[in-house]
Parts: structure tokens; C-alpha cells; sequence
């Protein structure tokens, strides 16, 4: 869950910063006042795109940094990357400079910006204004089945199942029509095998043995600052560990006199403490300091051996193992080539491995398409669309594809007396944003991540209907952490918490959180018509939500 937003030089945003609770938030203000500046700040603060654009005018950077609770899960993440930090929290920044460069920080160590949306894609989960007209493409209408029926990973198996067959298939092509060049080639690249296999560079060998040369070029070096660390620490006389133990001897003896010594006597004894515990690990460090000059020999000859097939294969050292697996893959398929039996034999075990996974990712895209269906139609039903259906269609192909054997689309039928037909031909405008929003929320109901922020997707909506989007949202904020940009005074009315967004006349966005007499003065101000009038409504808005 997000805990503190803080933006700084920001677009049109001098510092603005947002304390948030549990439940349902709502942003209002007017149309351009920068709403969904704060959205698109937290979009790229989780890892979206960024450019020099983003700073504002006469300033150096954009910062931006978000403090969230974590989940367990989160957490592992955090350990297995060492970026943890404060237990069950989490804290990311990020700065883009004049020049567009970009900095990025995960519980205040460096981090890269695909680390910053691997864990975005933990805690946010944007639903934009623009969704309804991605809806529309074949490709995002399956990747949400995808993602509500949990068959993400079988889809990507898919993918590399297909690309696998259709690899070898290529190869099969290259066998027949093009012999000489290949055996040219396949003599190439064994040569290159053989060359690489003598030398057998290992996965993270080249870290490994560069470290270890290190360490043993300065060995004299390294057991020498150890050994006379020691000495002034522990050997010697007048060390350093005794002076502290005496002056903790003297000061608790003292702190019986005056008890402000004892916080003082408290400090040095932990000195002391950890002083003595240096100690130990400096002997235990001392005691295995390898001097041993054979030892540097085999390891300057494999840094030489490593370097000269570097060099041969052009690539850097560290990439040697990917290159030599590569070049044994590429070897097995030009053997493969001047063998056609087992070229198809290879060629039907691809086919088959695919017609597998891709019989299992079918099977999980039907059982999701049913729920999906019956969910959004329920969820429809609220948004006063009662008679209409909705269903997720899916139609084999005439040839497999690397995105299953199934076209997926998207059918709505507005009326029980008329067809199903696809999302992109029968949907009004309205209608759209009604069927986006049901979509949307159901896909957020099934994700796992705990923050939900919604950009004005109430757009093209109205009267009634939009007193039941706020209750739907208010519904979902009891489940998940909800922000909502809205311009609906019925679905802000509806919010646990409301924050106003104001233009200054200097062109810079002010963020202000309201207490009730300041939310019911937005809401007349949303609703319009006479003062009177609109406060009344206003009032009776807040009380009725």
C-alpha cells in the first residue's frame, strides 16, 4: 500500500505531498488543474518512461519518491536482490535531470530502472483514461484473459515453444537448399567449439578468477594491514581495546555519581564490544591470507587464457560461457542440417512440445474466458447495464500461432434480443467507458497488488450511473488501497478521502486534502448550478455516501 507520495519539480508541480490512508481516495479539481500529473508522477516513479520534459521549467530535476508497506513476497524480492531495508517498508526514489538522465533508488540503494518496475509491477496497478481504446486490440484483449486466468506463464511457454519449431523448421529449409554454405559454416563453428570447449570457460568464472588474482597479488599487503591493525588493536602496548576497556572502567565507576554518564558508559561498552569482536575477525581473516606465488601463476595464465579467447571470439571475457553455449547450439543445428532423419525427428518432438503446452494454455484460457464473462457481465449489470452480455470469445486458428491456437476477442451484445458481436463495432462511447470500467474493475479485483489507482476513467459518464461507479469504487477501496482521479461529484462524494488540485497563477499545482466543509465547497463547485442549490446537494451527496 502507498503510505507517502512526495513530488518535487515535477512538470508543473513545485513540492506537493501526499499522506494516504486505507480505503478510497478521490483527486478533483478543474478541467487542467494537473490531476493527472500526480497519476502520470506515480507511474514513473514504479518505472514508467521519463525525459528531461518532465522537470520543471528553471529547475535542475524531477524527484519523486513513494514509501509503501510491503508484502511477504515483496519482501523475499527485496532480500533475494539485497535491497532491503526498514522491516515491512519500502522506499523508492527517482530523479530525472535536465539532461534526461535518469537516477533510481530502492530503499536508498542503486538501483536500475528495470529493478524499479519489476517491483512497481508488485505495488501498482494503474488502470488510465485511455484503457477502453487498448481494450479494442486483439493483443491487449489477450493479455488480460491471460492475466485474469493466471496463464501468463503458460502463454510465454507457448511463445518459446513456437519460436523453438519454427527455428528448426528454418534449419530443415536451410538443409536442403543450401549444403555447401552450411558445411562451411558447421566447420567454422566447430572449430570454434573445440577452441572454447579446451578452455571451458564457466558461468561467473571470470568474476571469480579476477577477484581471486586480486586478492592474491596483494596478499603481502593485505596480511601486513592485518596483522599491524592488530597489533595497534590487541599486541602491542597501550592498544587500543585496553584504553577503551579502562575508560569504561573508569566512567561506569563515575556514573554511579551521576547517572547522565550512564548513557555515555552504555556507548563506549558497545565500542568495546565490537572493538573486541574486529579483533577476532582480523586474526580468523589473518590466519588464511594465502601467500602462495604458484597460486598467482595459475591465476594470471587462466586471466591470459580467458583473455586470448575473448579476443579470438570477440566478446568480452565475462561473456564467454553465452558464447560458447550459443555456438554449441548453433552446431547441433548445422549437424542436425546434414542429418534430415534426425532433423525431423527433432522437428516433430518441437511440434509435439508445443501442441502441449499450447493444448494446456487453451484449456486454462477457456475455464478464465467463462469467469471473465460471467464477471464483467455482473459487473455491467451494476453500472446500469442490466440487459447487456458480455463474453470473451475464442476461436481456433486455421495455423498455430506463437500466441496459442485460439483468436481472442472481446463480444458485447447490448440488448438480450441481439447477437454478440465484437467490442470495437457495437460500443458507444458511453457504453465503452461502462464496459472498460466493469473490465477494469474485475481485472482488479483478481490482481494481487494492494494499490489500484483509476485516471478519470468515469469519462463519458454521468446521471445515475455515476453514483453506482462511486459505490463500486468505495467497495473495491474495502479490498485494496484505491485512488481515483475523478471529475464526478457523485463518485467523489463516495471517496473515504478527498484531495483538491488547483492551478496557482503562476501556472504551479497545488495538492490540498479537504475536511467536510471544504468537500462539500468542491462538490457545489463540481456539480455547478446556483451556490445555494449546489451546497445543499453537495451536503446531502457526502451524507448519502
Amino acid at each position: 500500500m502507498l503510505r507517502a507520495l512526495e513530488v518535487r519539480d515535477y512538470v508543473l508541480i513545485d513540492r506537493a505531498s501526499l499522506e494516504l490512508g486505507e480505503g478510497f481516495s478521490v483527486l478533483t479539481g478543474e478541467t487542467g488543474a494537473g490531476k493527472s500529473i500526480l497519476v502520470d508522477a506515480i507511474e514513473l516513479l514504479v518505472g514508467g518512461r521519463g525525459d528531461a520534459a518532465m522537470v520543471r521549467e528553471g529547475a535542475e530535476r524531477a524527484e519523486l519518491s513513494g514509501e509503501f508497506d510491503v508484502s511477504k513476497a515483496m519482501a523475499a524480492w527485496l532480500e533475494e536482490r539485497d535491497l532491503t531495508g526498514d522491516p515491512g517498508q519500502l522506499v523508492l526514489r527517482r530523479s530525472i535531470d535536465r539532461g534526461g538522465r535518469s537516477r533510481c533508488f530502492i530503499n536508498g540503494h542503486a538501483a536500475t530502472l528495470a529493478q524499479l518496475k519489476e517491483a512497481g509491477e508488485w505495488l501498482v496497478d494503474l488502470h488510465g483514461q485511455h484503457a477502453h481504446q487498448s481494450l479494442l486490440r486483439t493483443t491487449a484483449q489477450r493479455e488480460l484473459l491471460d492475466a485474469h486466468a493466471g496463464a501468463e506463464e503458460l502463454a510465454k511457454d507457448t511463445a518459446q515453444a513456437f519460436r523453438d519449431w519454427k527455428r528448426l523448421e528454418e534449419v530443415a529449409a536451410e538443409a536442403s537448399a543450401k549444403f555447401a554454405q552450411r558445411e562451411a559454416e558447421r566447420a567454422e563453428v566447430a572449430d570454434r567449439v573445440a577452441d572454447l570447449k579446451k578452455i571451458a570457460p564457466g558461468e561467473g568464472e571470470w568474476e571469480k578468477i579476477a577477484a581471486e588474482h586480486k586478492r592474491l597479488q596483494h596478499g603481502s599487503s593485505l596480511l601486513a594491514g592485518a596483522q599491524s591493525s592488530l597489533e595497534a588493536l590487541a599486541e602491542a602496548e597501550g592498544t587500543a581495546t585496553s584504553q577503551l576497556a579502562a575508560v569504561v572502567s573508569q566512567l561506569r565507576s563515575l556514573s554511579a555519581h551521576d547517572a547522565e554518564l550512564v548513557g555515555i558508559v552504555e556507548m563506549l561498552e558497545s565500542a568495546e564490544a565490537q572493538a573486541n569482536e574486529a579483533v577476532r575477525e582480523l586474526r580468523h581473516y589473518a590466519s588464511k591470507v594465502d601467500l602462495d606465488p604458484e597460486a598467482l601463476r595459475e591465476a594470471e595464465a587462466r586471466i591470459d587464457a580467458l583473455h586470448s579467447a575473448a579476443r579470438r571470439h570477440r566478446v568480452r571475457p565475462e561473456e564467454l560461457p553465452a558464447r560458447f553455449a550459443e555456438l554449441e547450439k548453433r552446431l547441433r543445428e548445422l549437424e542436425l542440417a546434414a542429418n534430415p532423419e534426425a532433423i525431423q525427428r527433432e522437428l516433430a518432438q518441437a511440434r509435439s512440445r508445443y501442441d502441449a503446452v499450447a493444448k494446456k494454455l487453451s484449456a486454462k484460457r477457456k475455464t478464465g474466458a467463462e469467469a471473465l464473462s460471467k464477471s464483467v457481465t455482473a459487473t455491467m449489470a451494476q453500472l446500469a447495464m442490466q440487459a447487456a452480455r458480455f463474453s470473451v470469445s475464442l476461436s481456433k486458428l486455421e495455423e498455430p500461432a506463437g500466441s496459442g491456437m485460439e483468436q481472442i476477442e472481446f463480444e458485447v451484445a447490448s440488448h438480450p434480443s441481439l447477437p454478440l458481436r465484437p467490442l470495437a463495432k457495437v460500443a458507444s462511447g458511453g457504453e465503452l467507458s461502462r464496459i472498460s470500467l466493469a473490465i477494469q474493475l474485475v481485472a482488479a479485483k483478481a490482481s494481487p497488488v494492494a494499490t489500484l489507482v483509476f485516471d478519470e476513467v468515469d469519462a463519458g459518464i454521468g446521471g445515475a450511473v455515476a453514483e453506482t461507479i462511486g459505490k463500486s469504487l468505495k467497495r473495491l477501496g474495502k479490498q485494496r488501497q484505491v485512488l481515483c482521479v475523478t471529475h464526478l461529484p457523485q463518485v467523489a462524494a463516495s471517496g473515504d478521502a478527498q484531495w483538491a488540485v488547483a492551478k496557482s497563477a503562476n501556472l504551479k499545482v497545488k495538492i490540498q486534502r479537504l475536511d467536510r466543509a471544504a468537500r462539500i465547497d468542491e462538490l457545489a463547485r463540481m456539480l455547478g448550478g446556483a451556490e445555494a442549490t449546489a451546497r445543499k446537494h453537495a451536503a446531502e451527496l457526502l451524507d448519502a455516501a
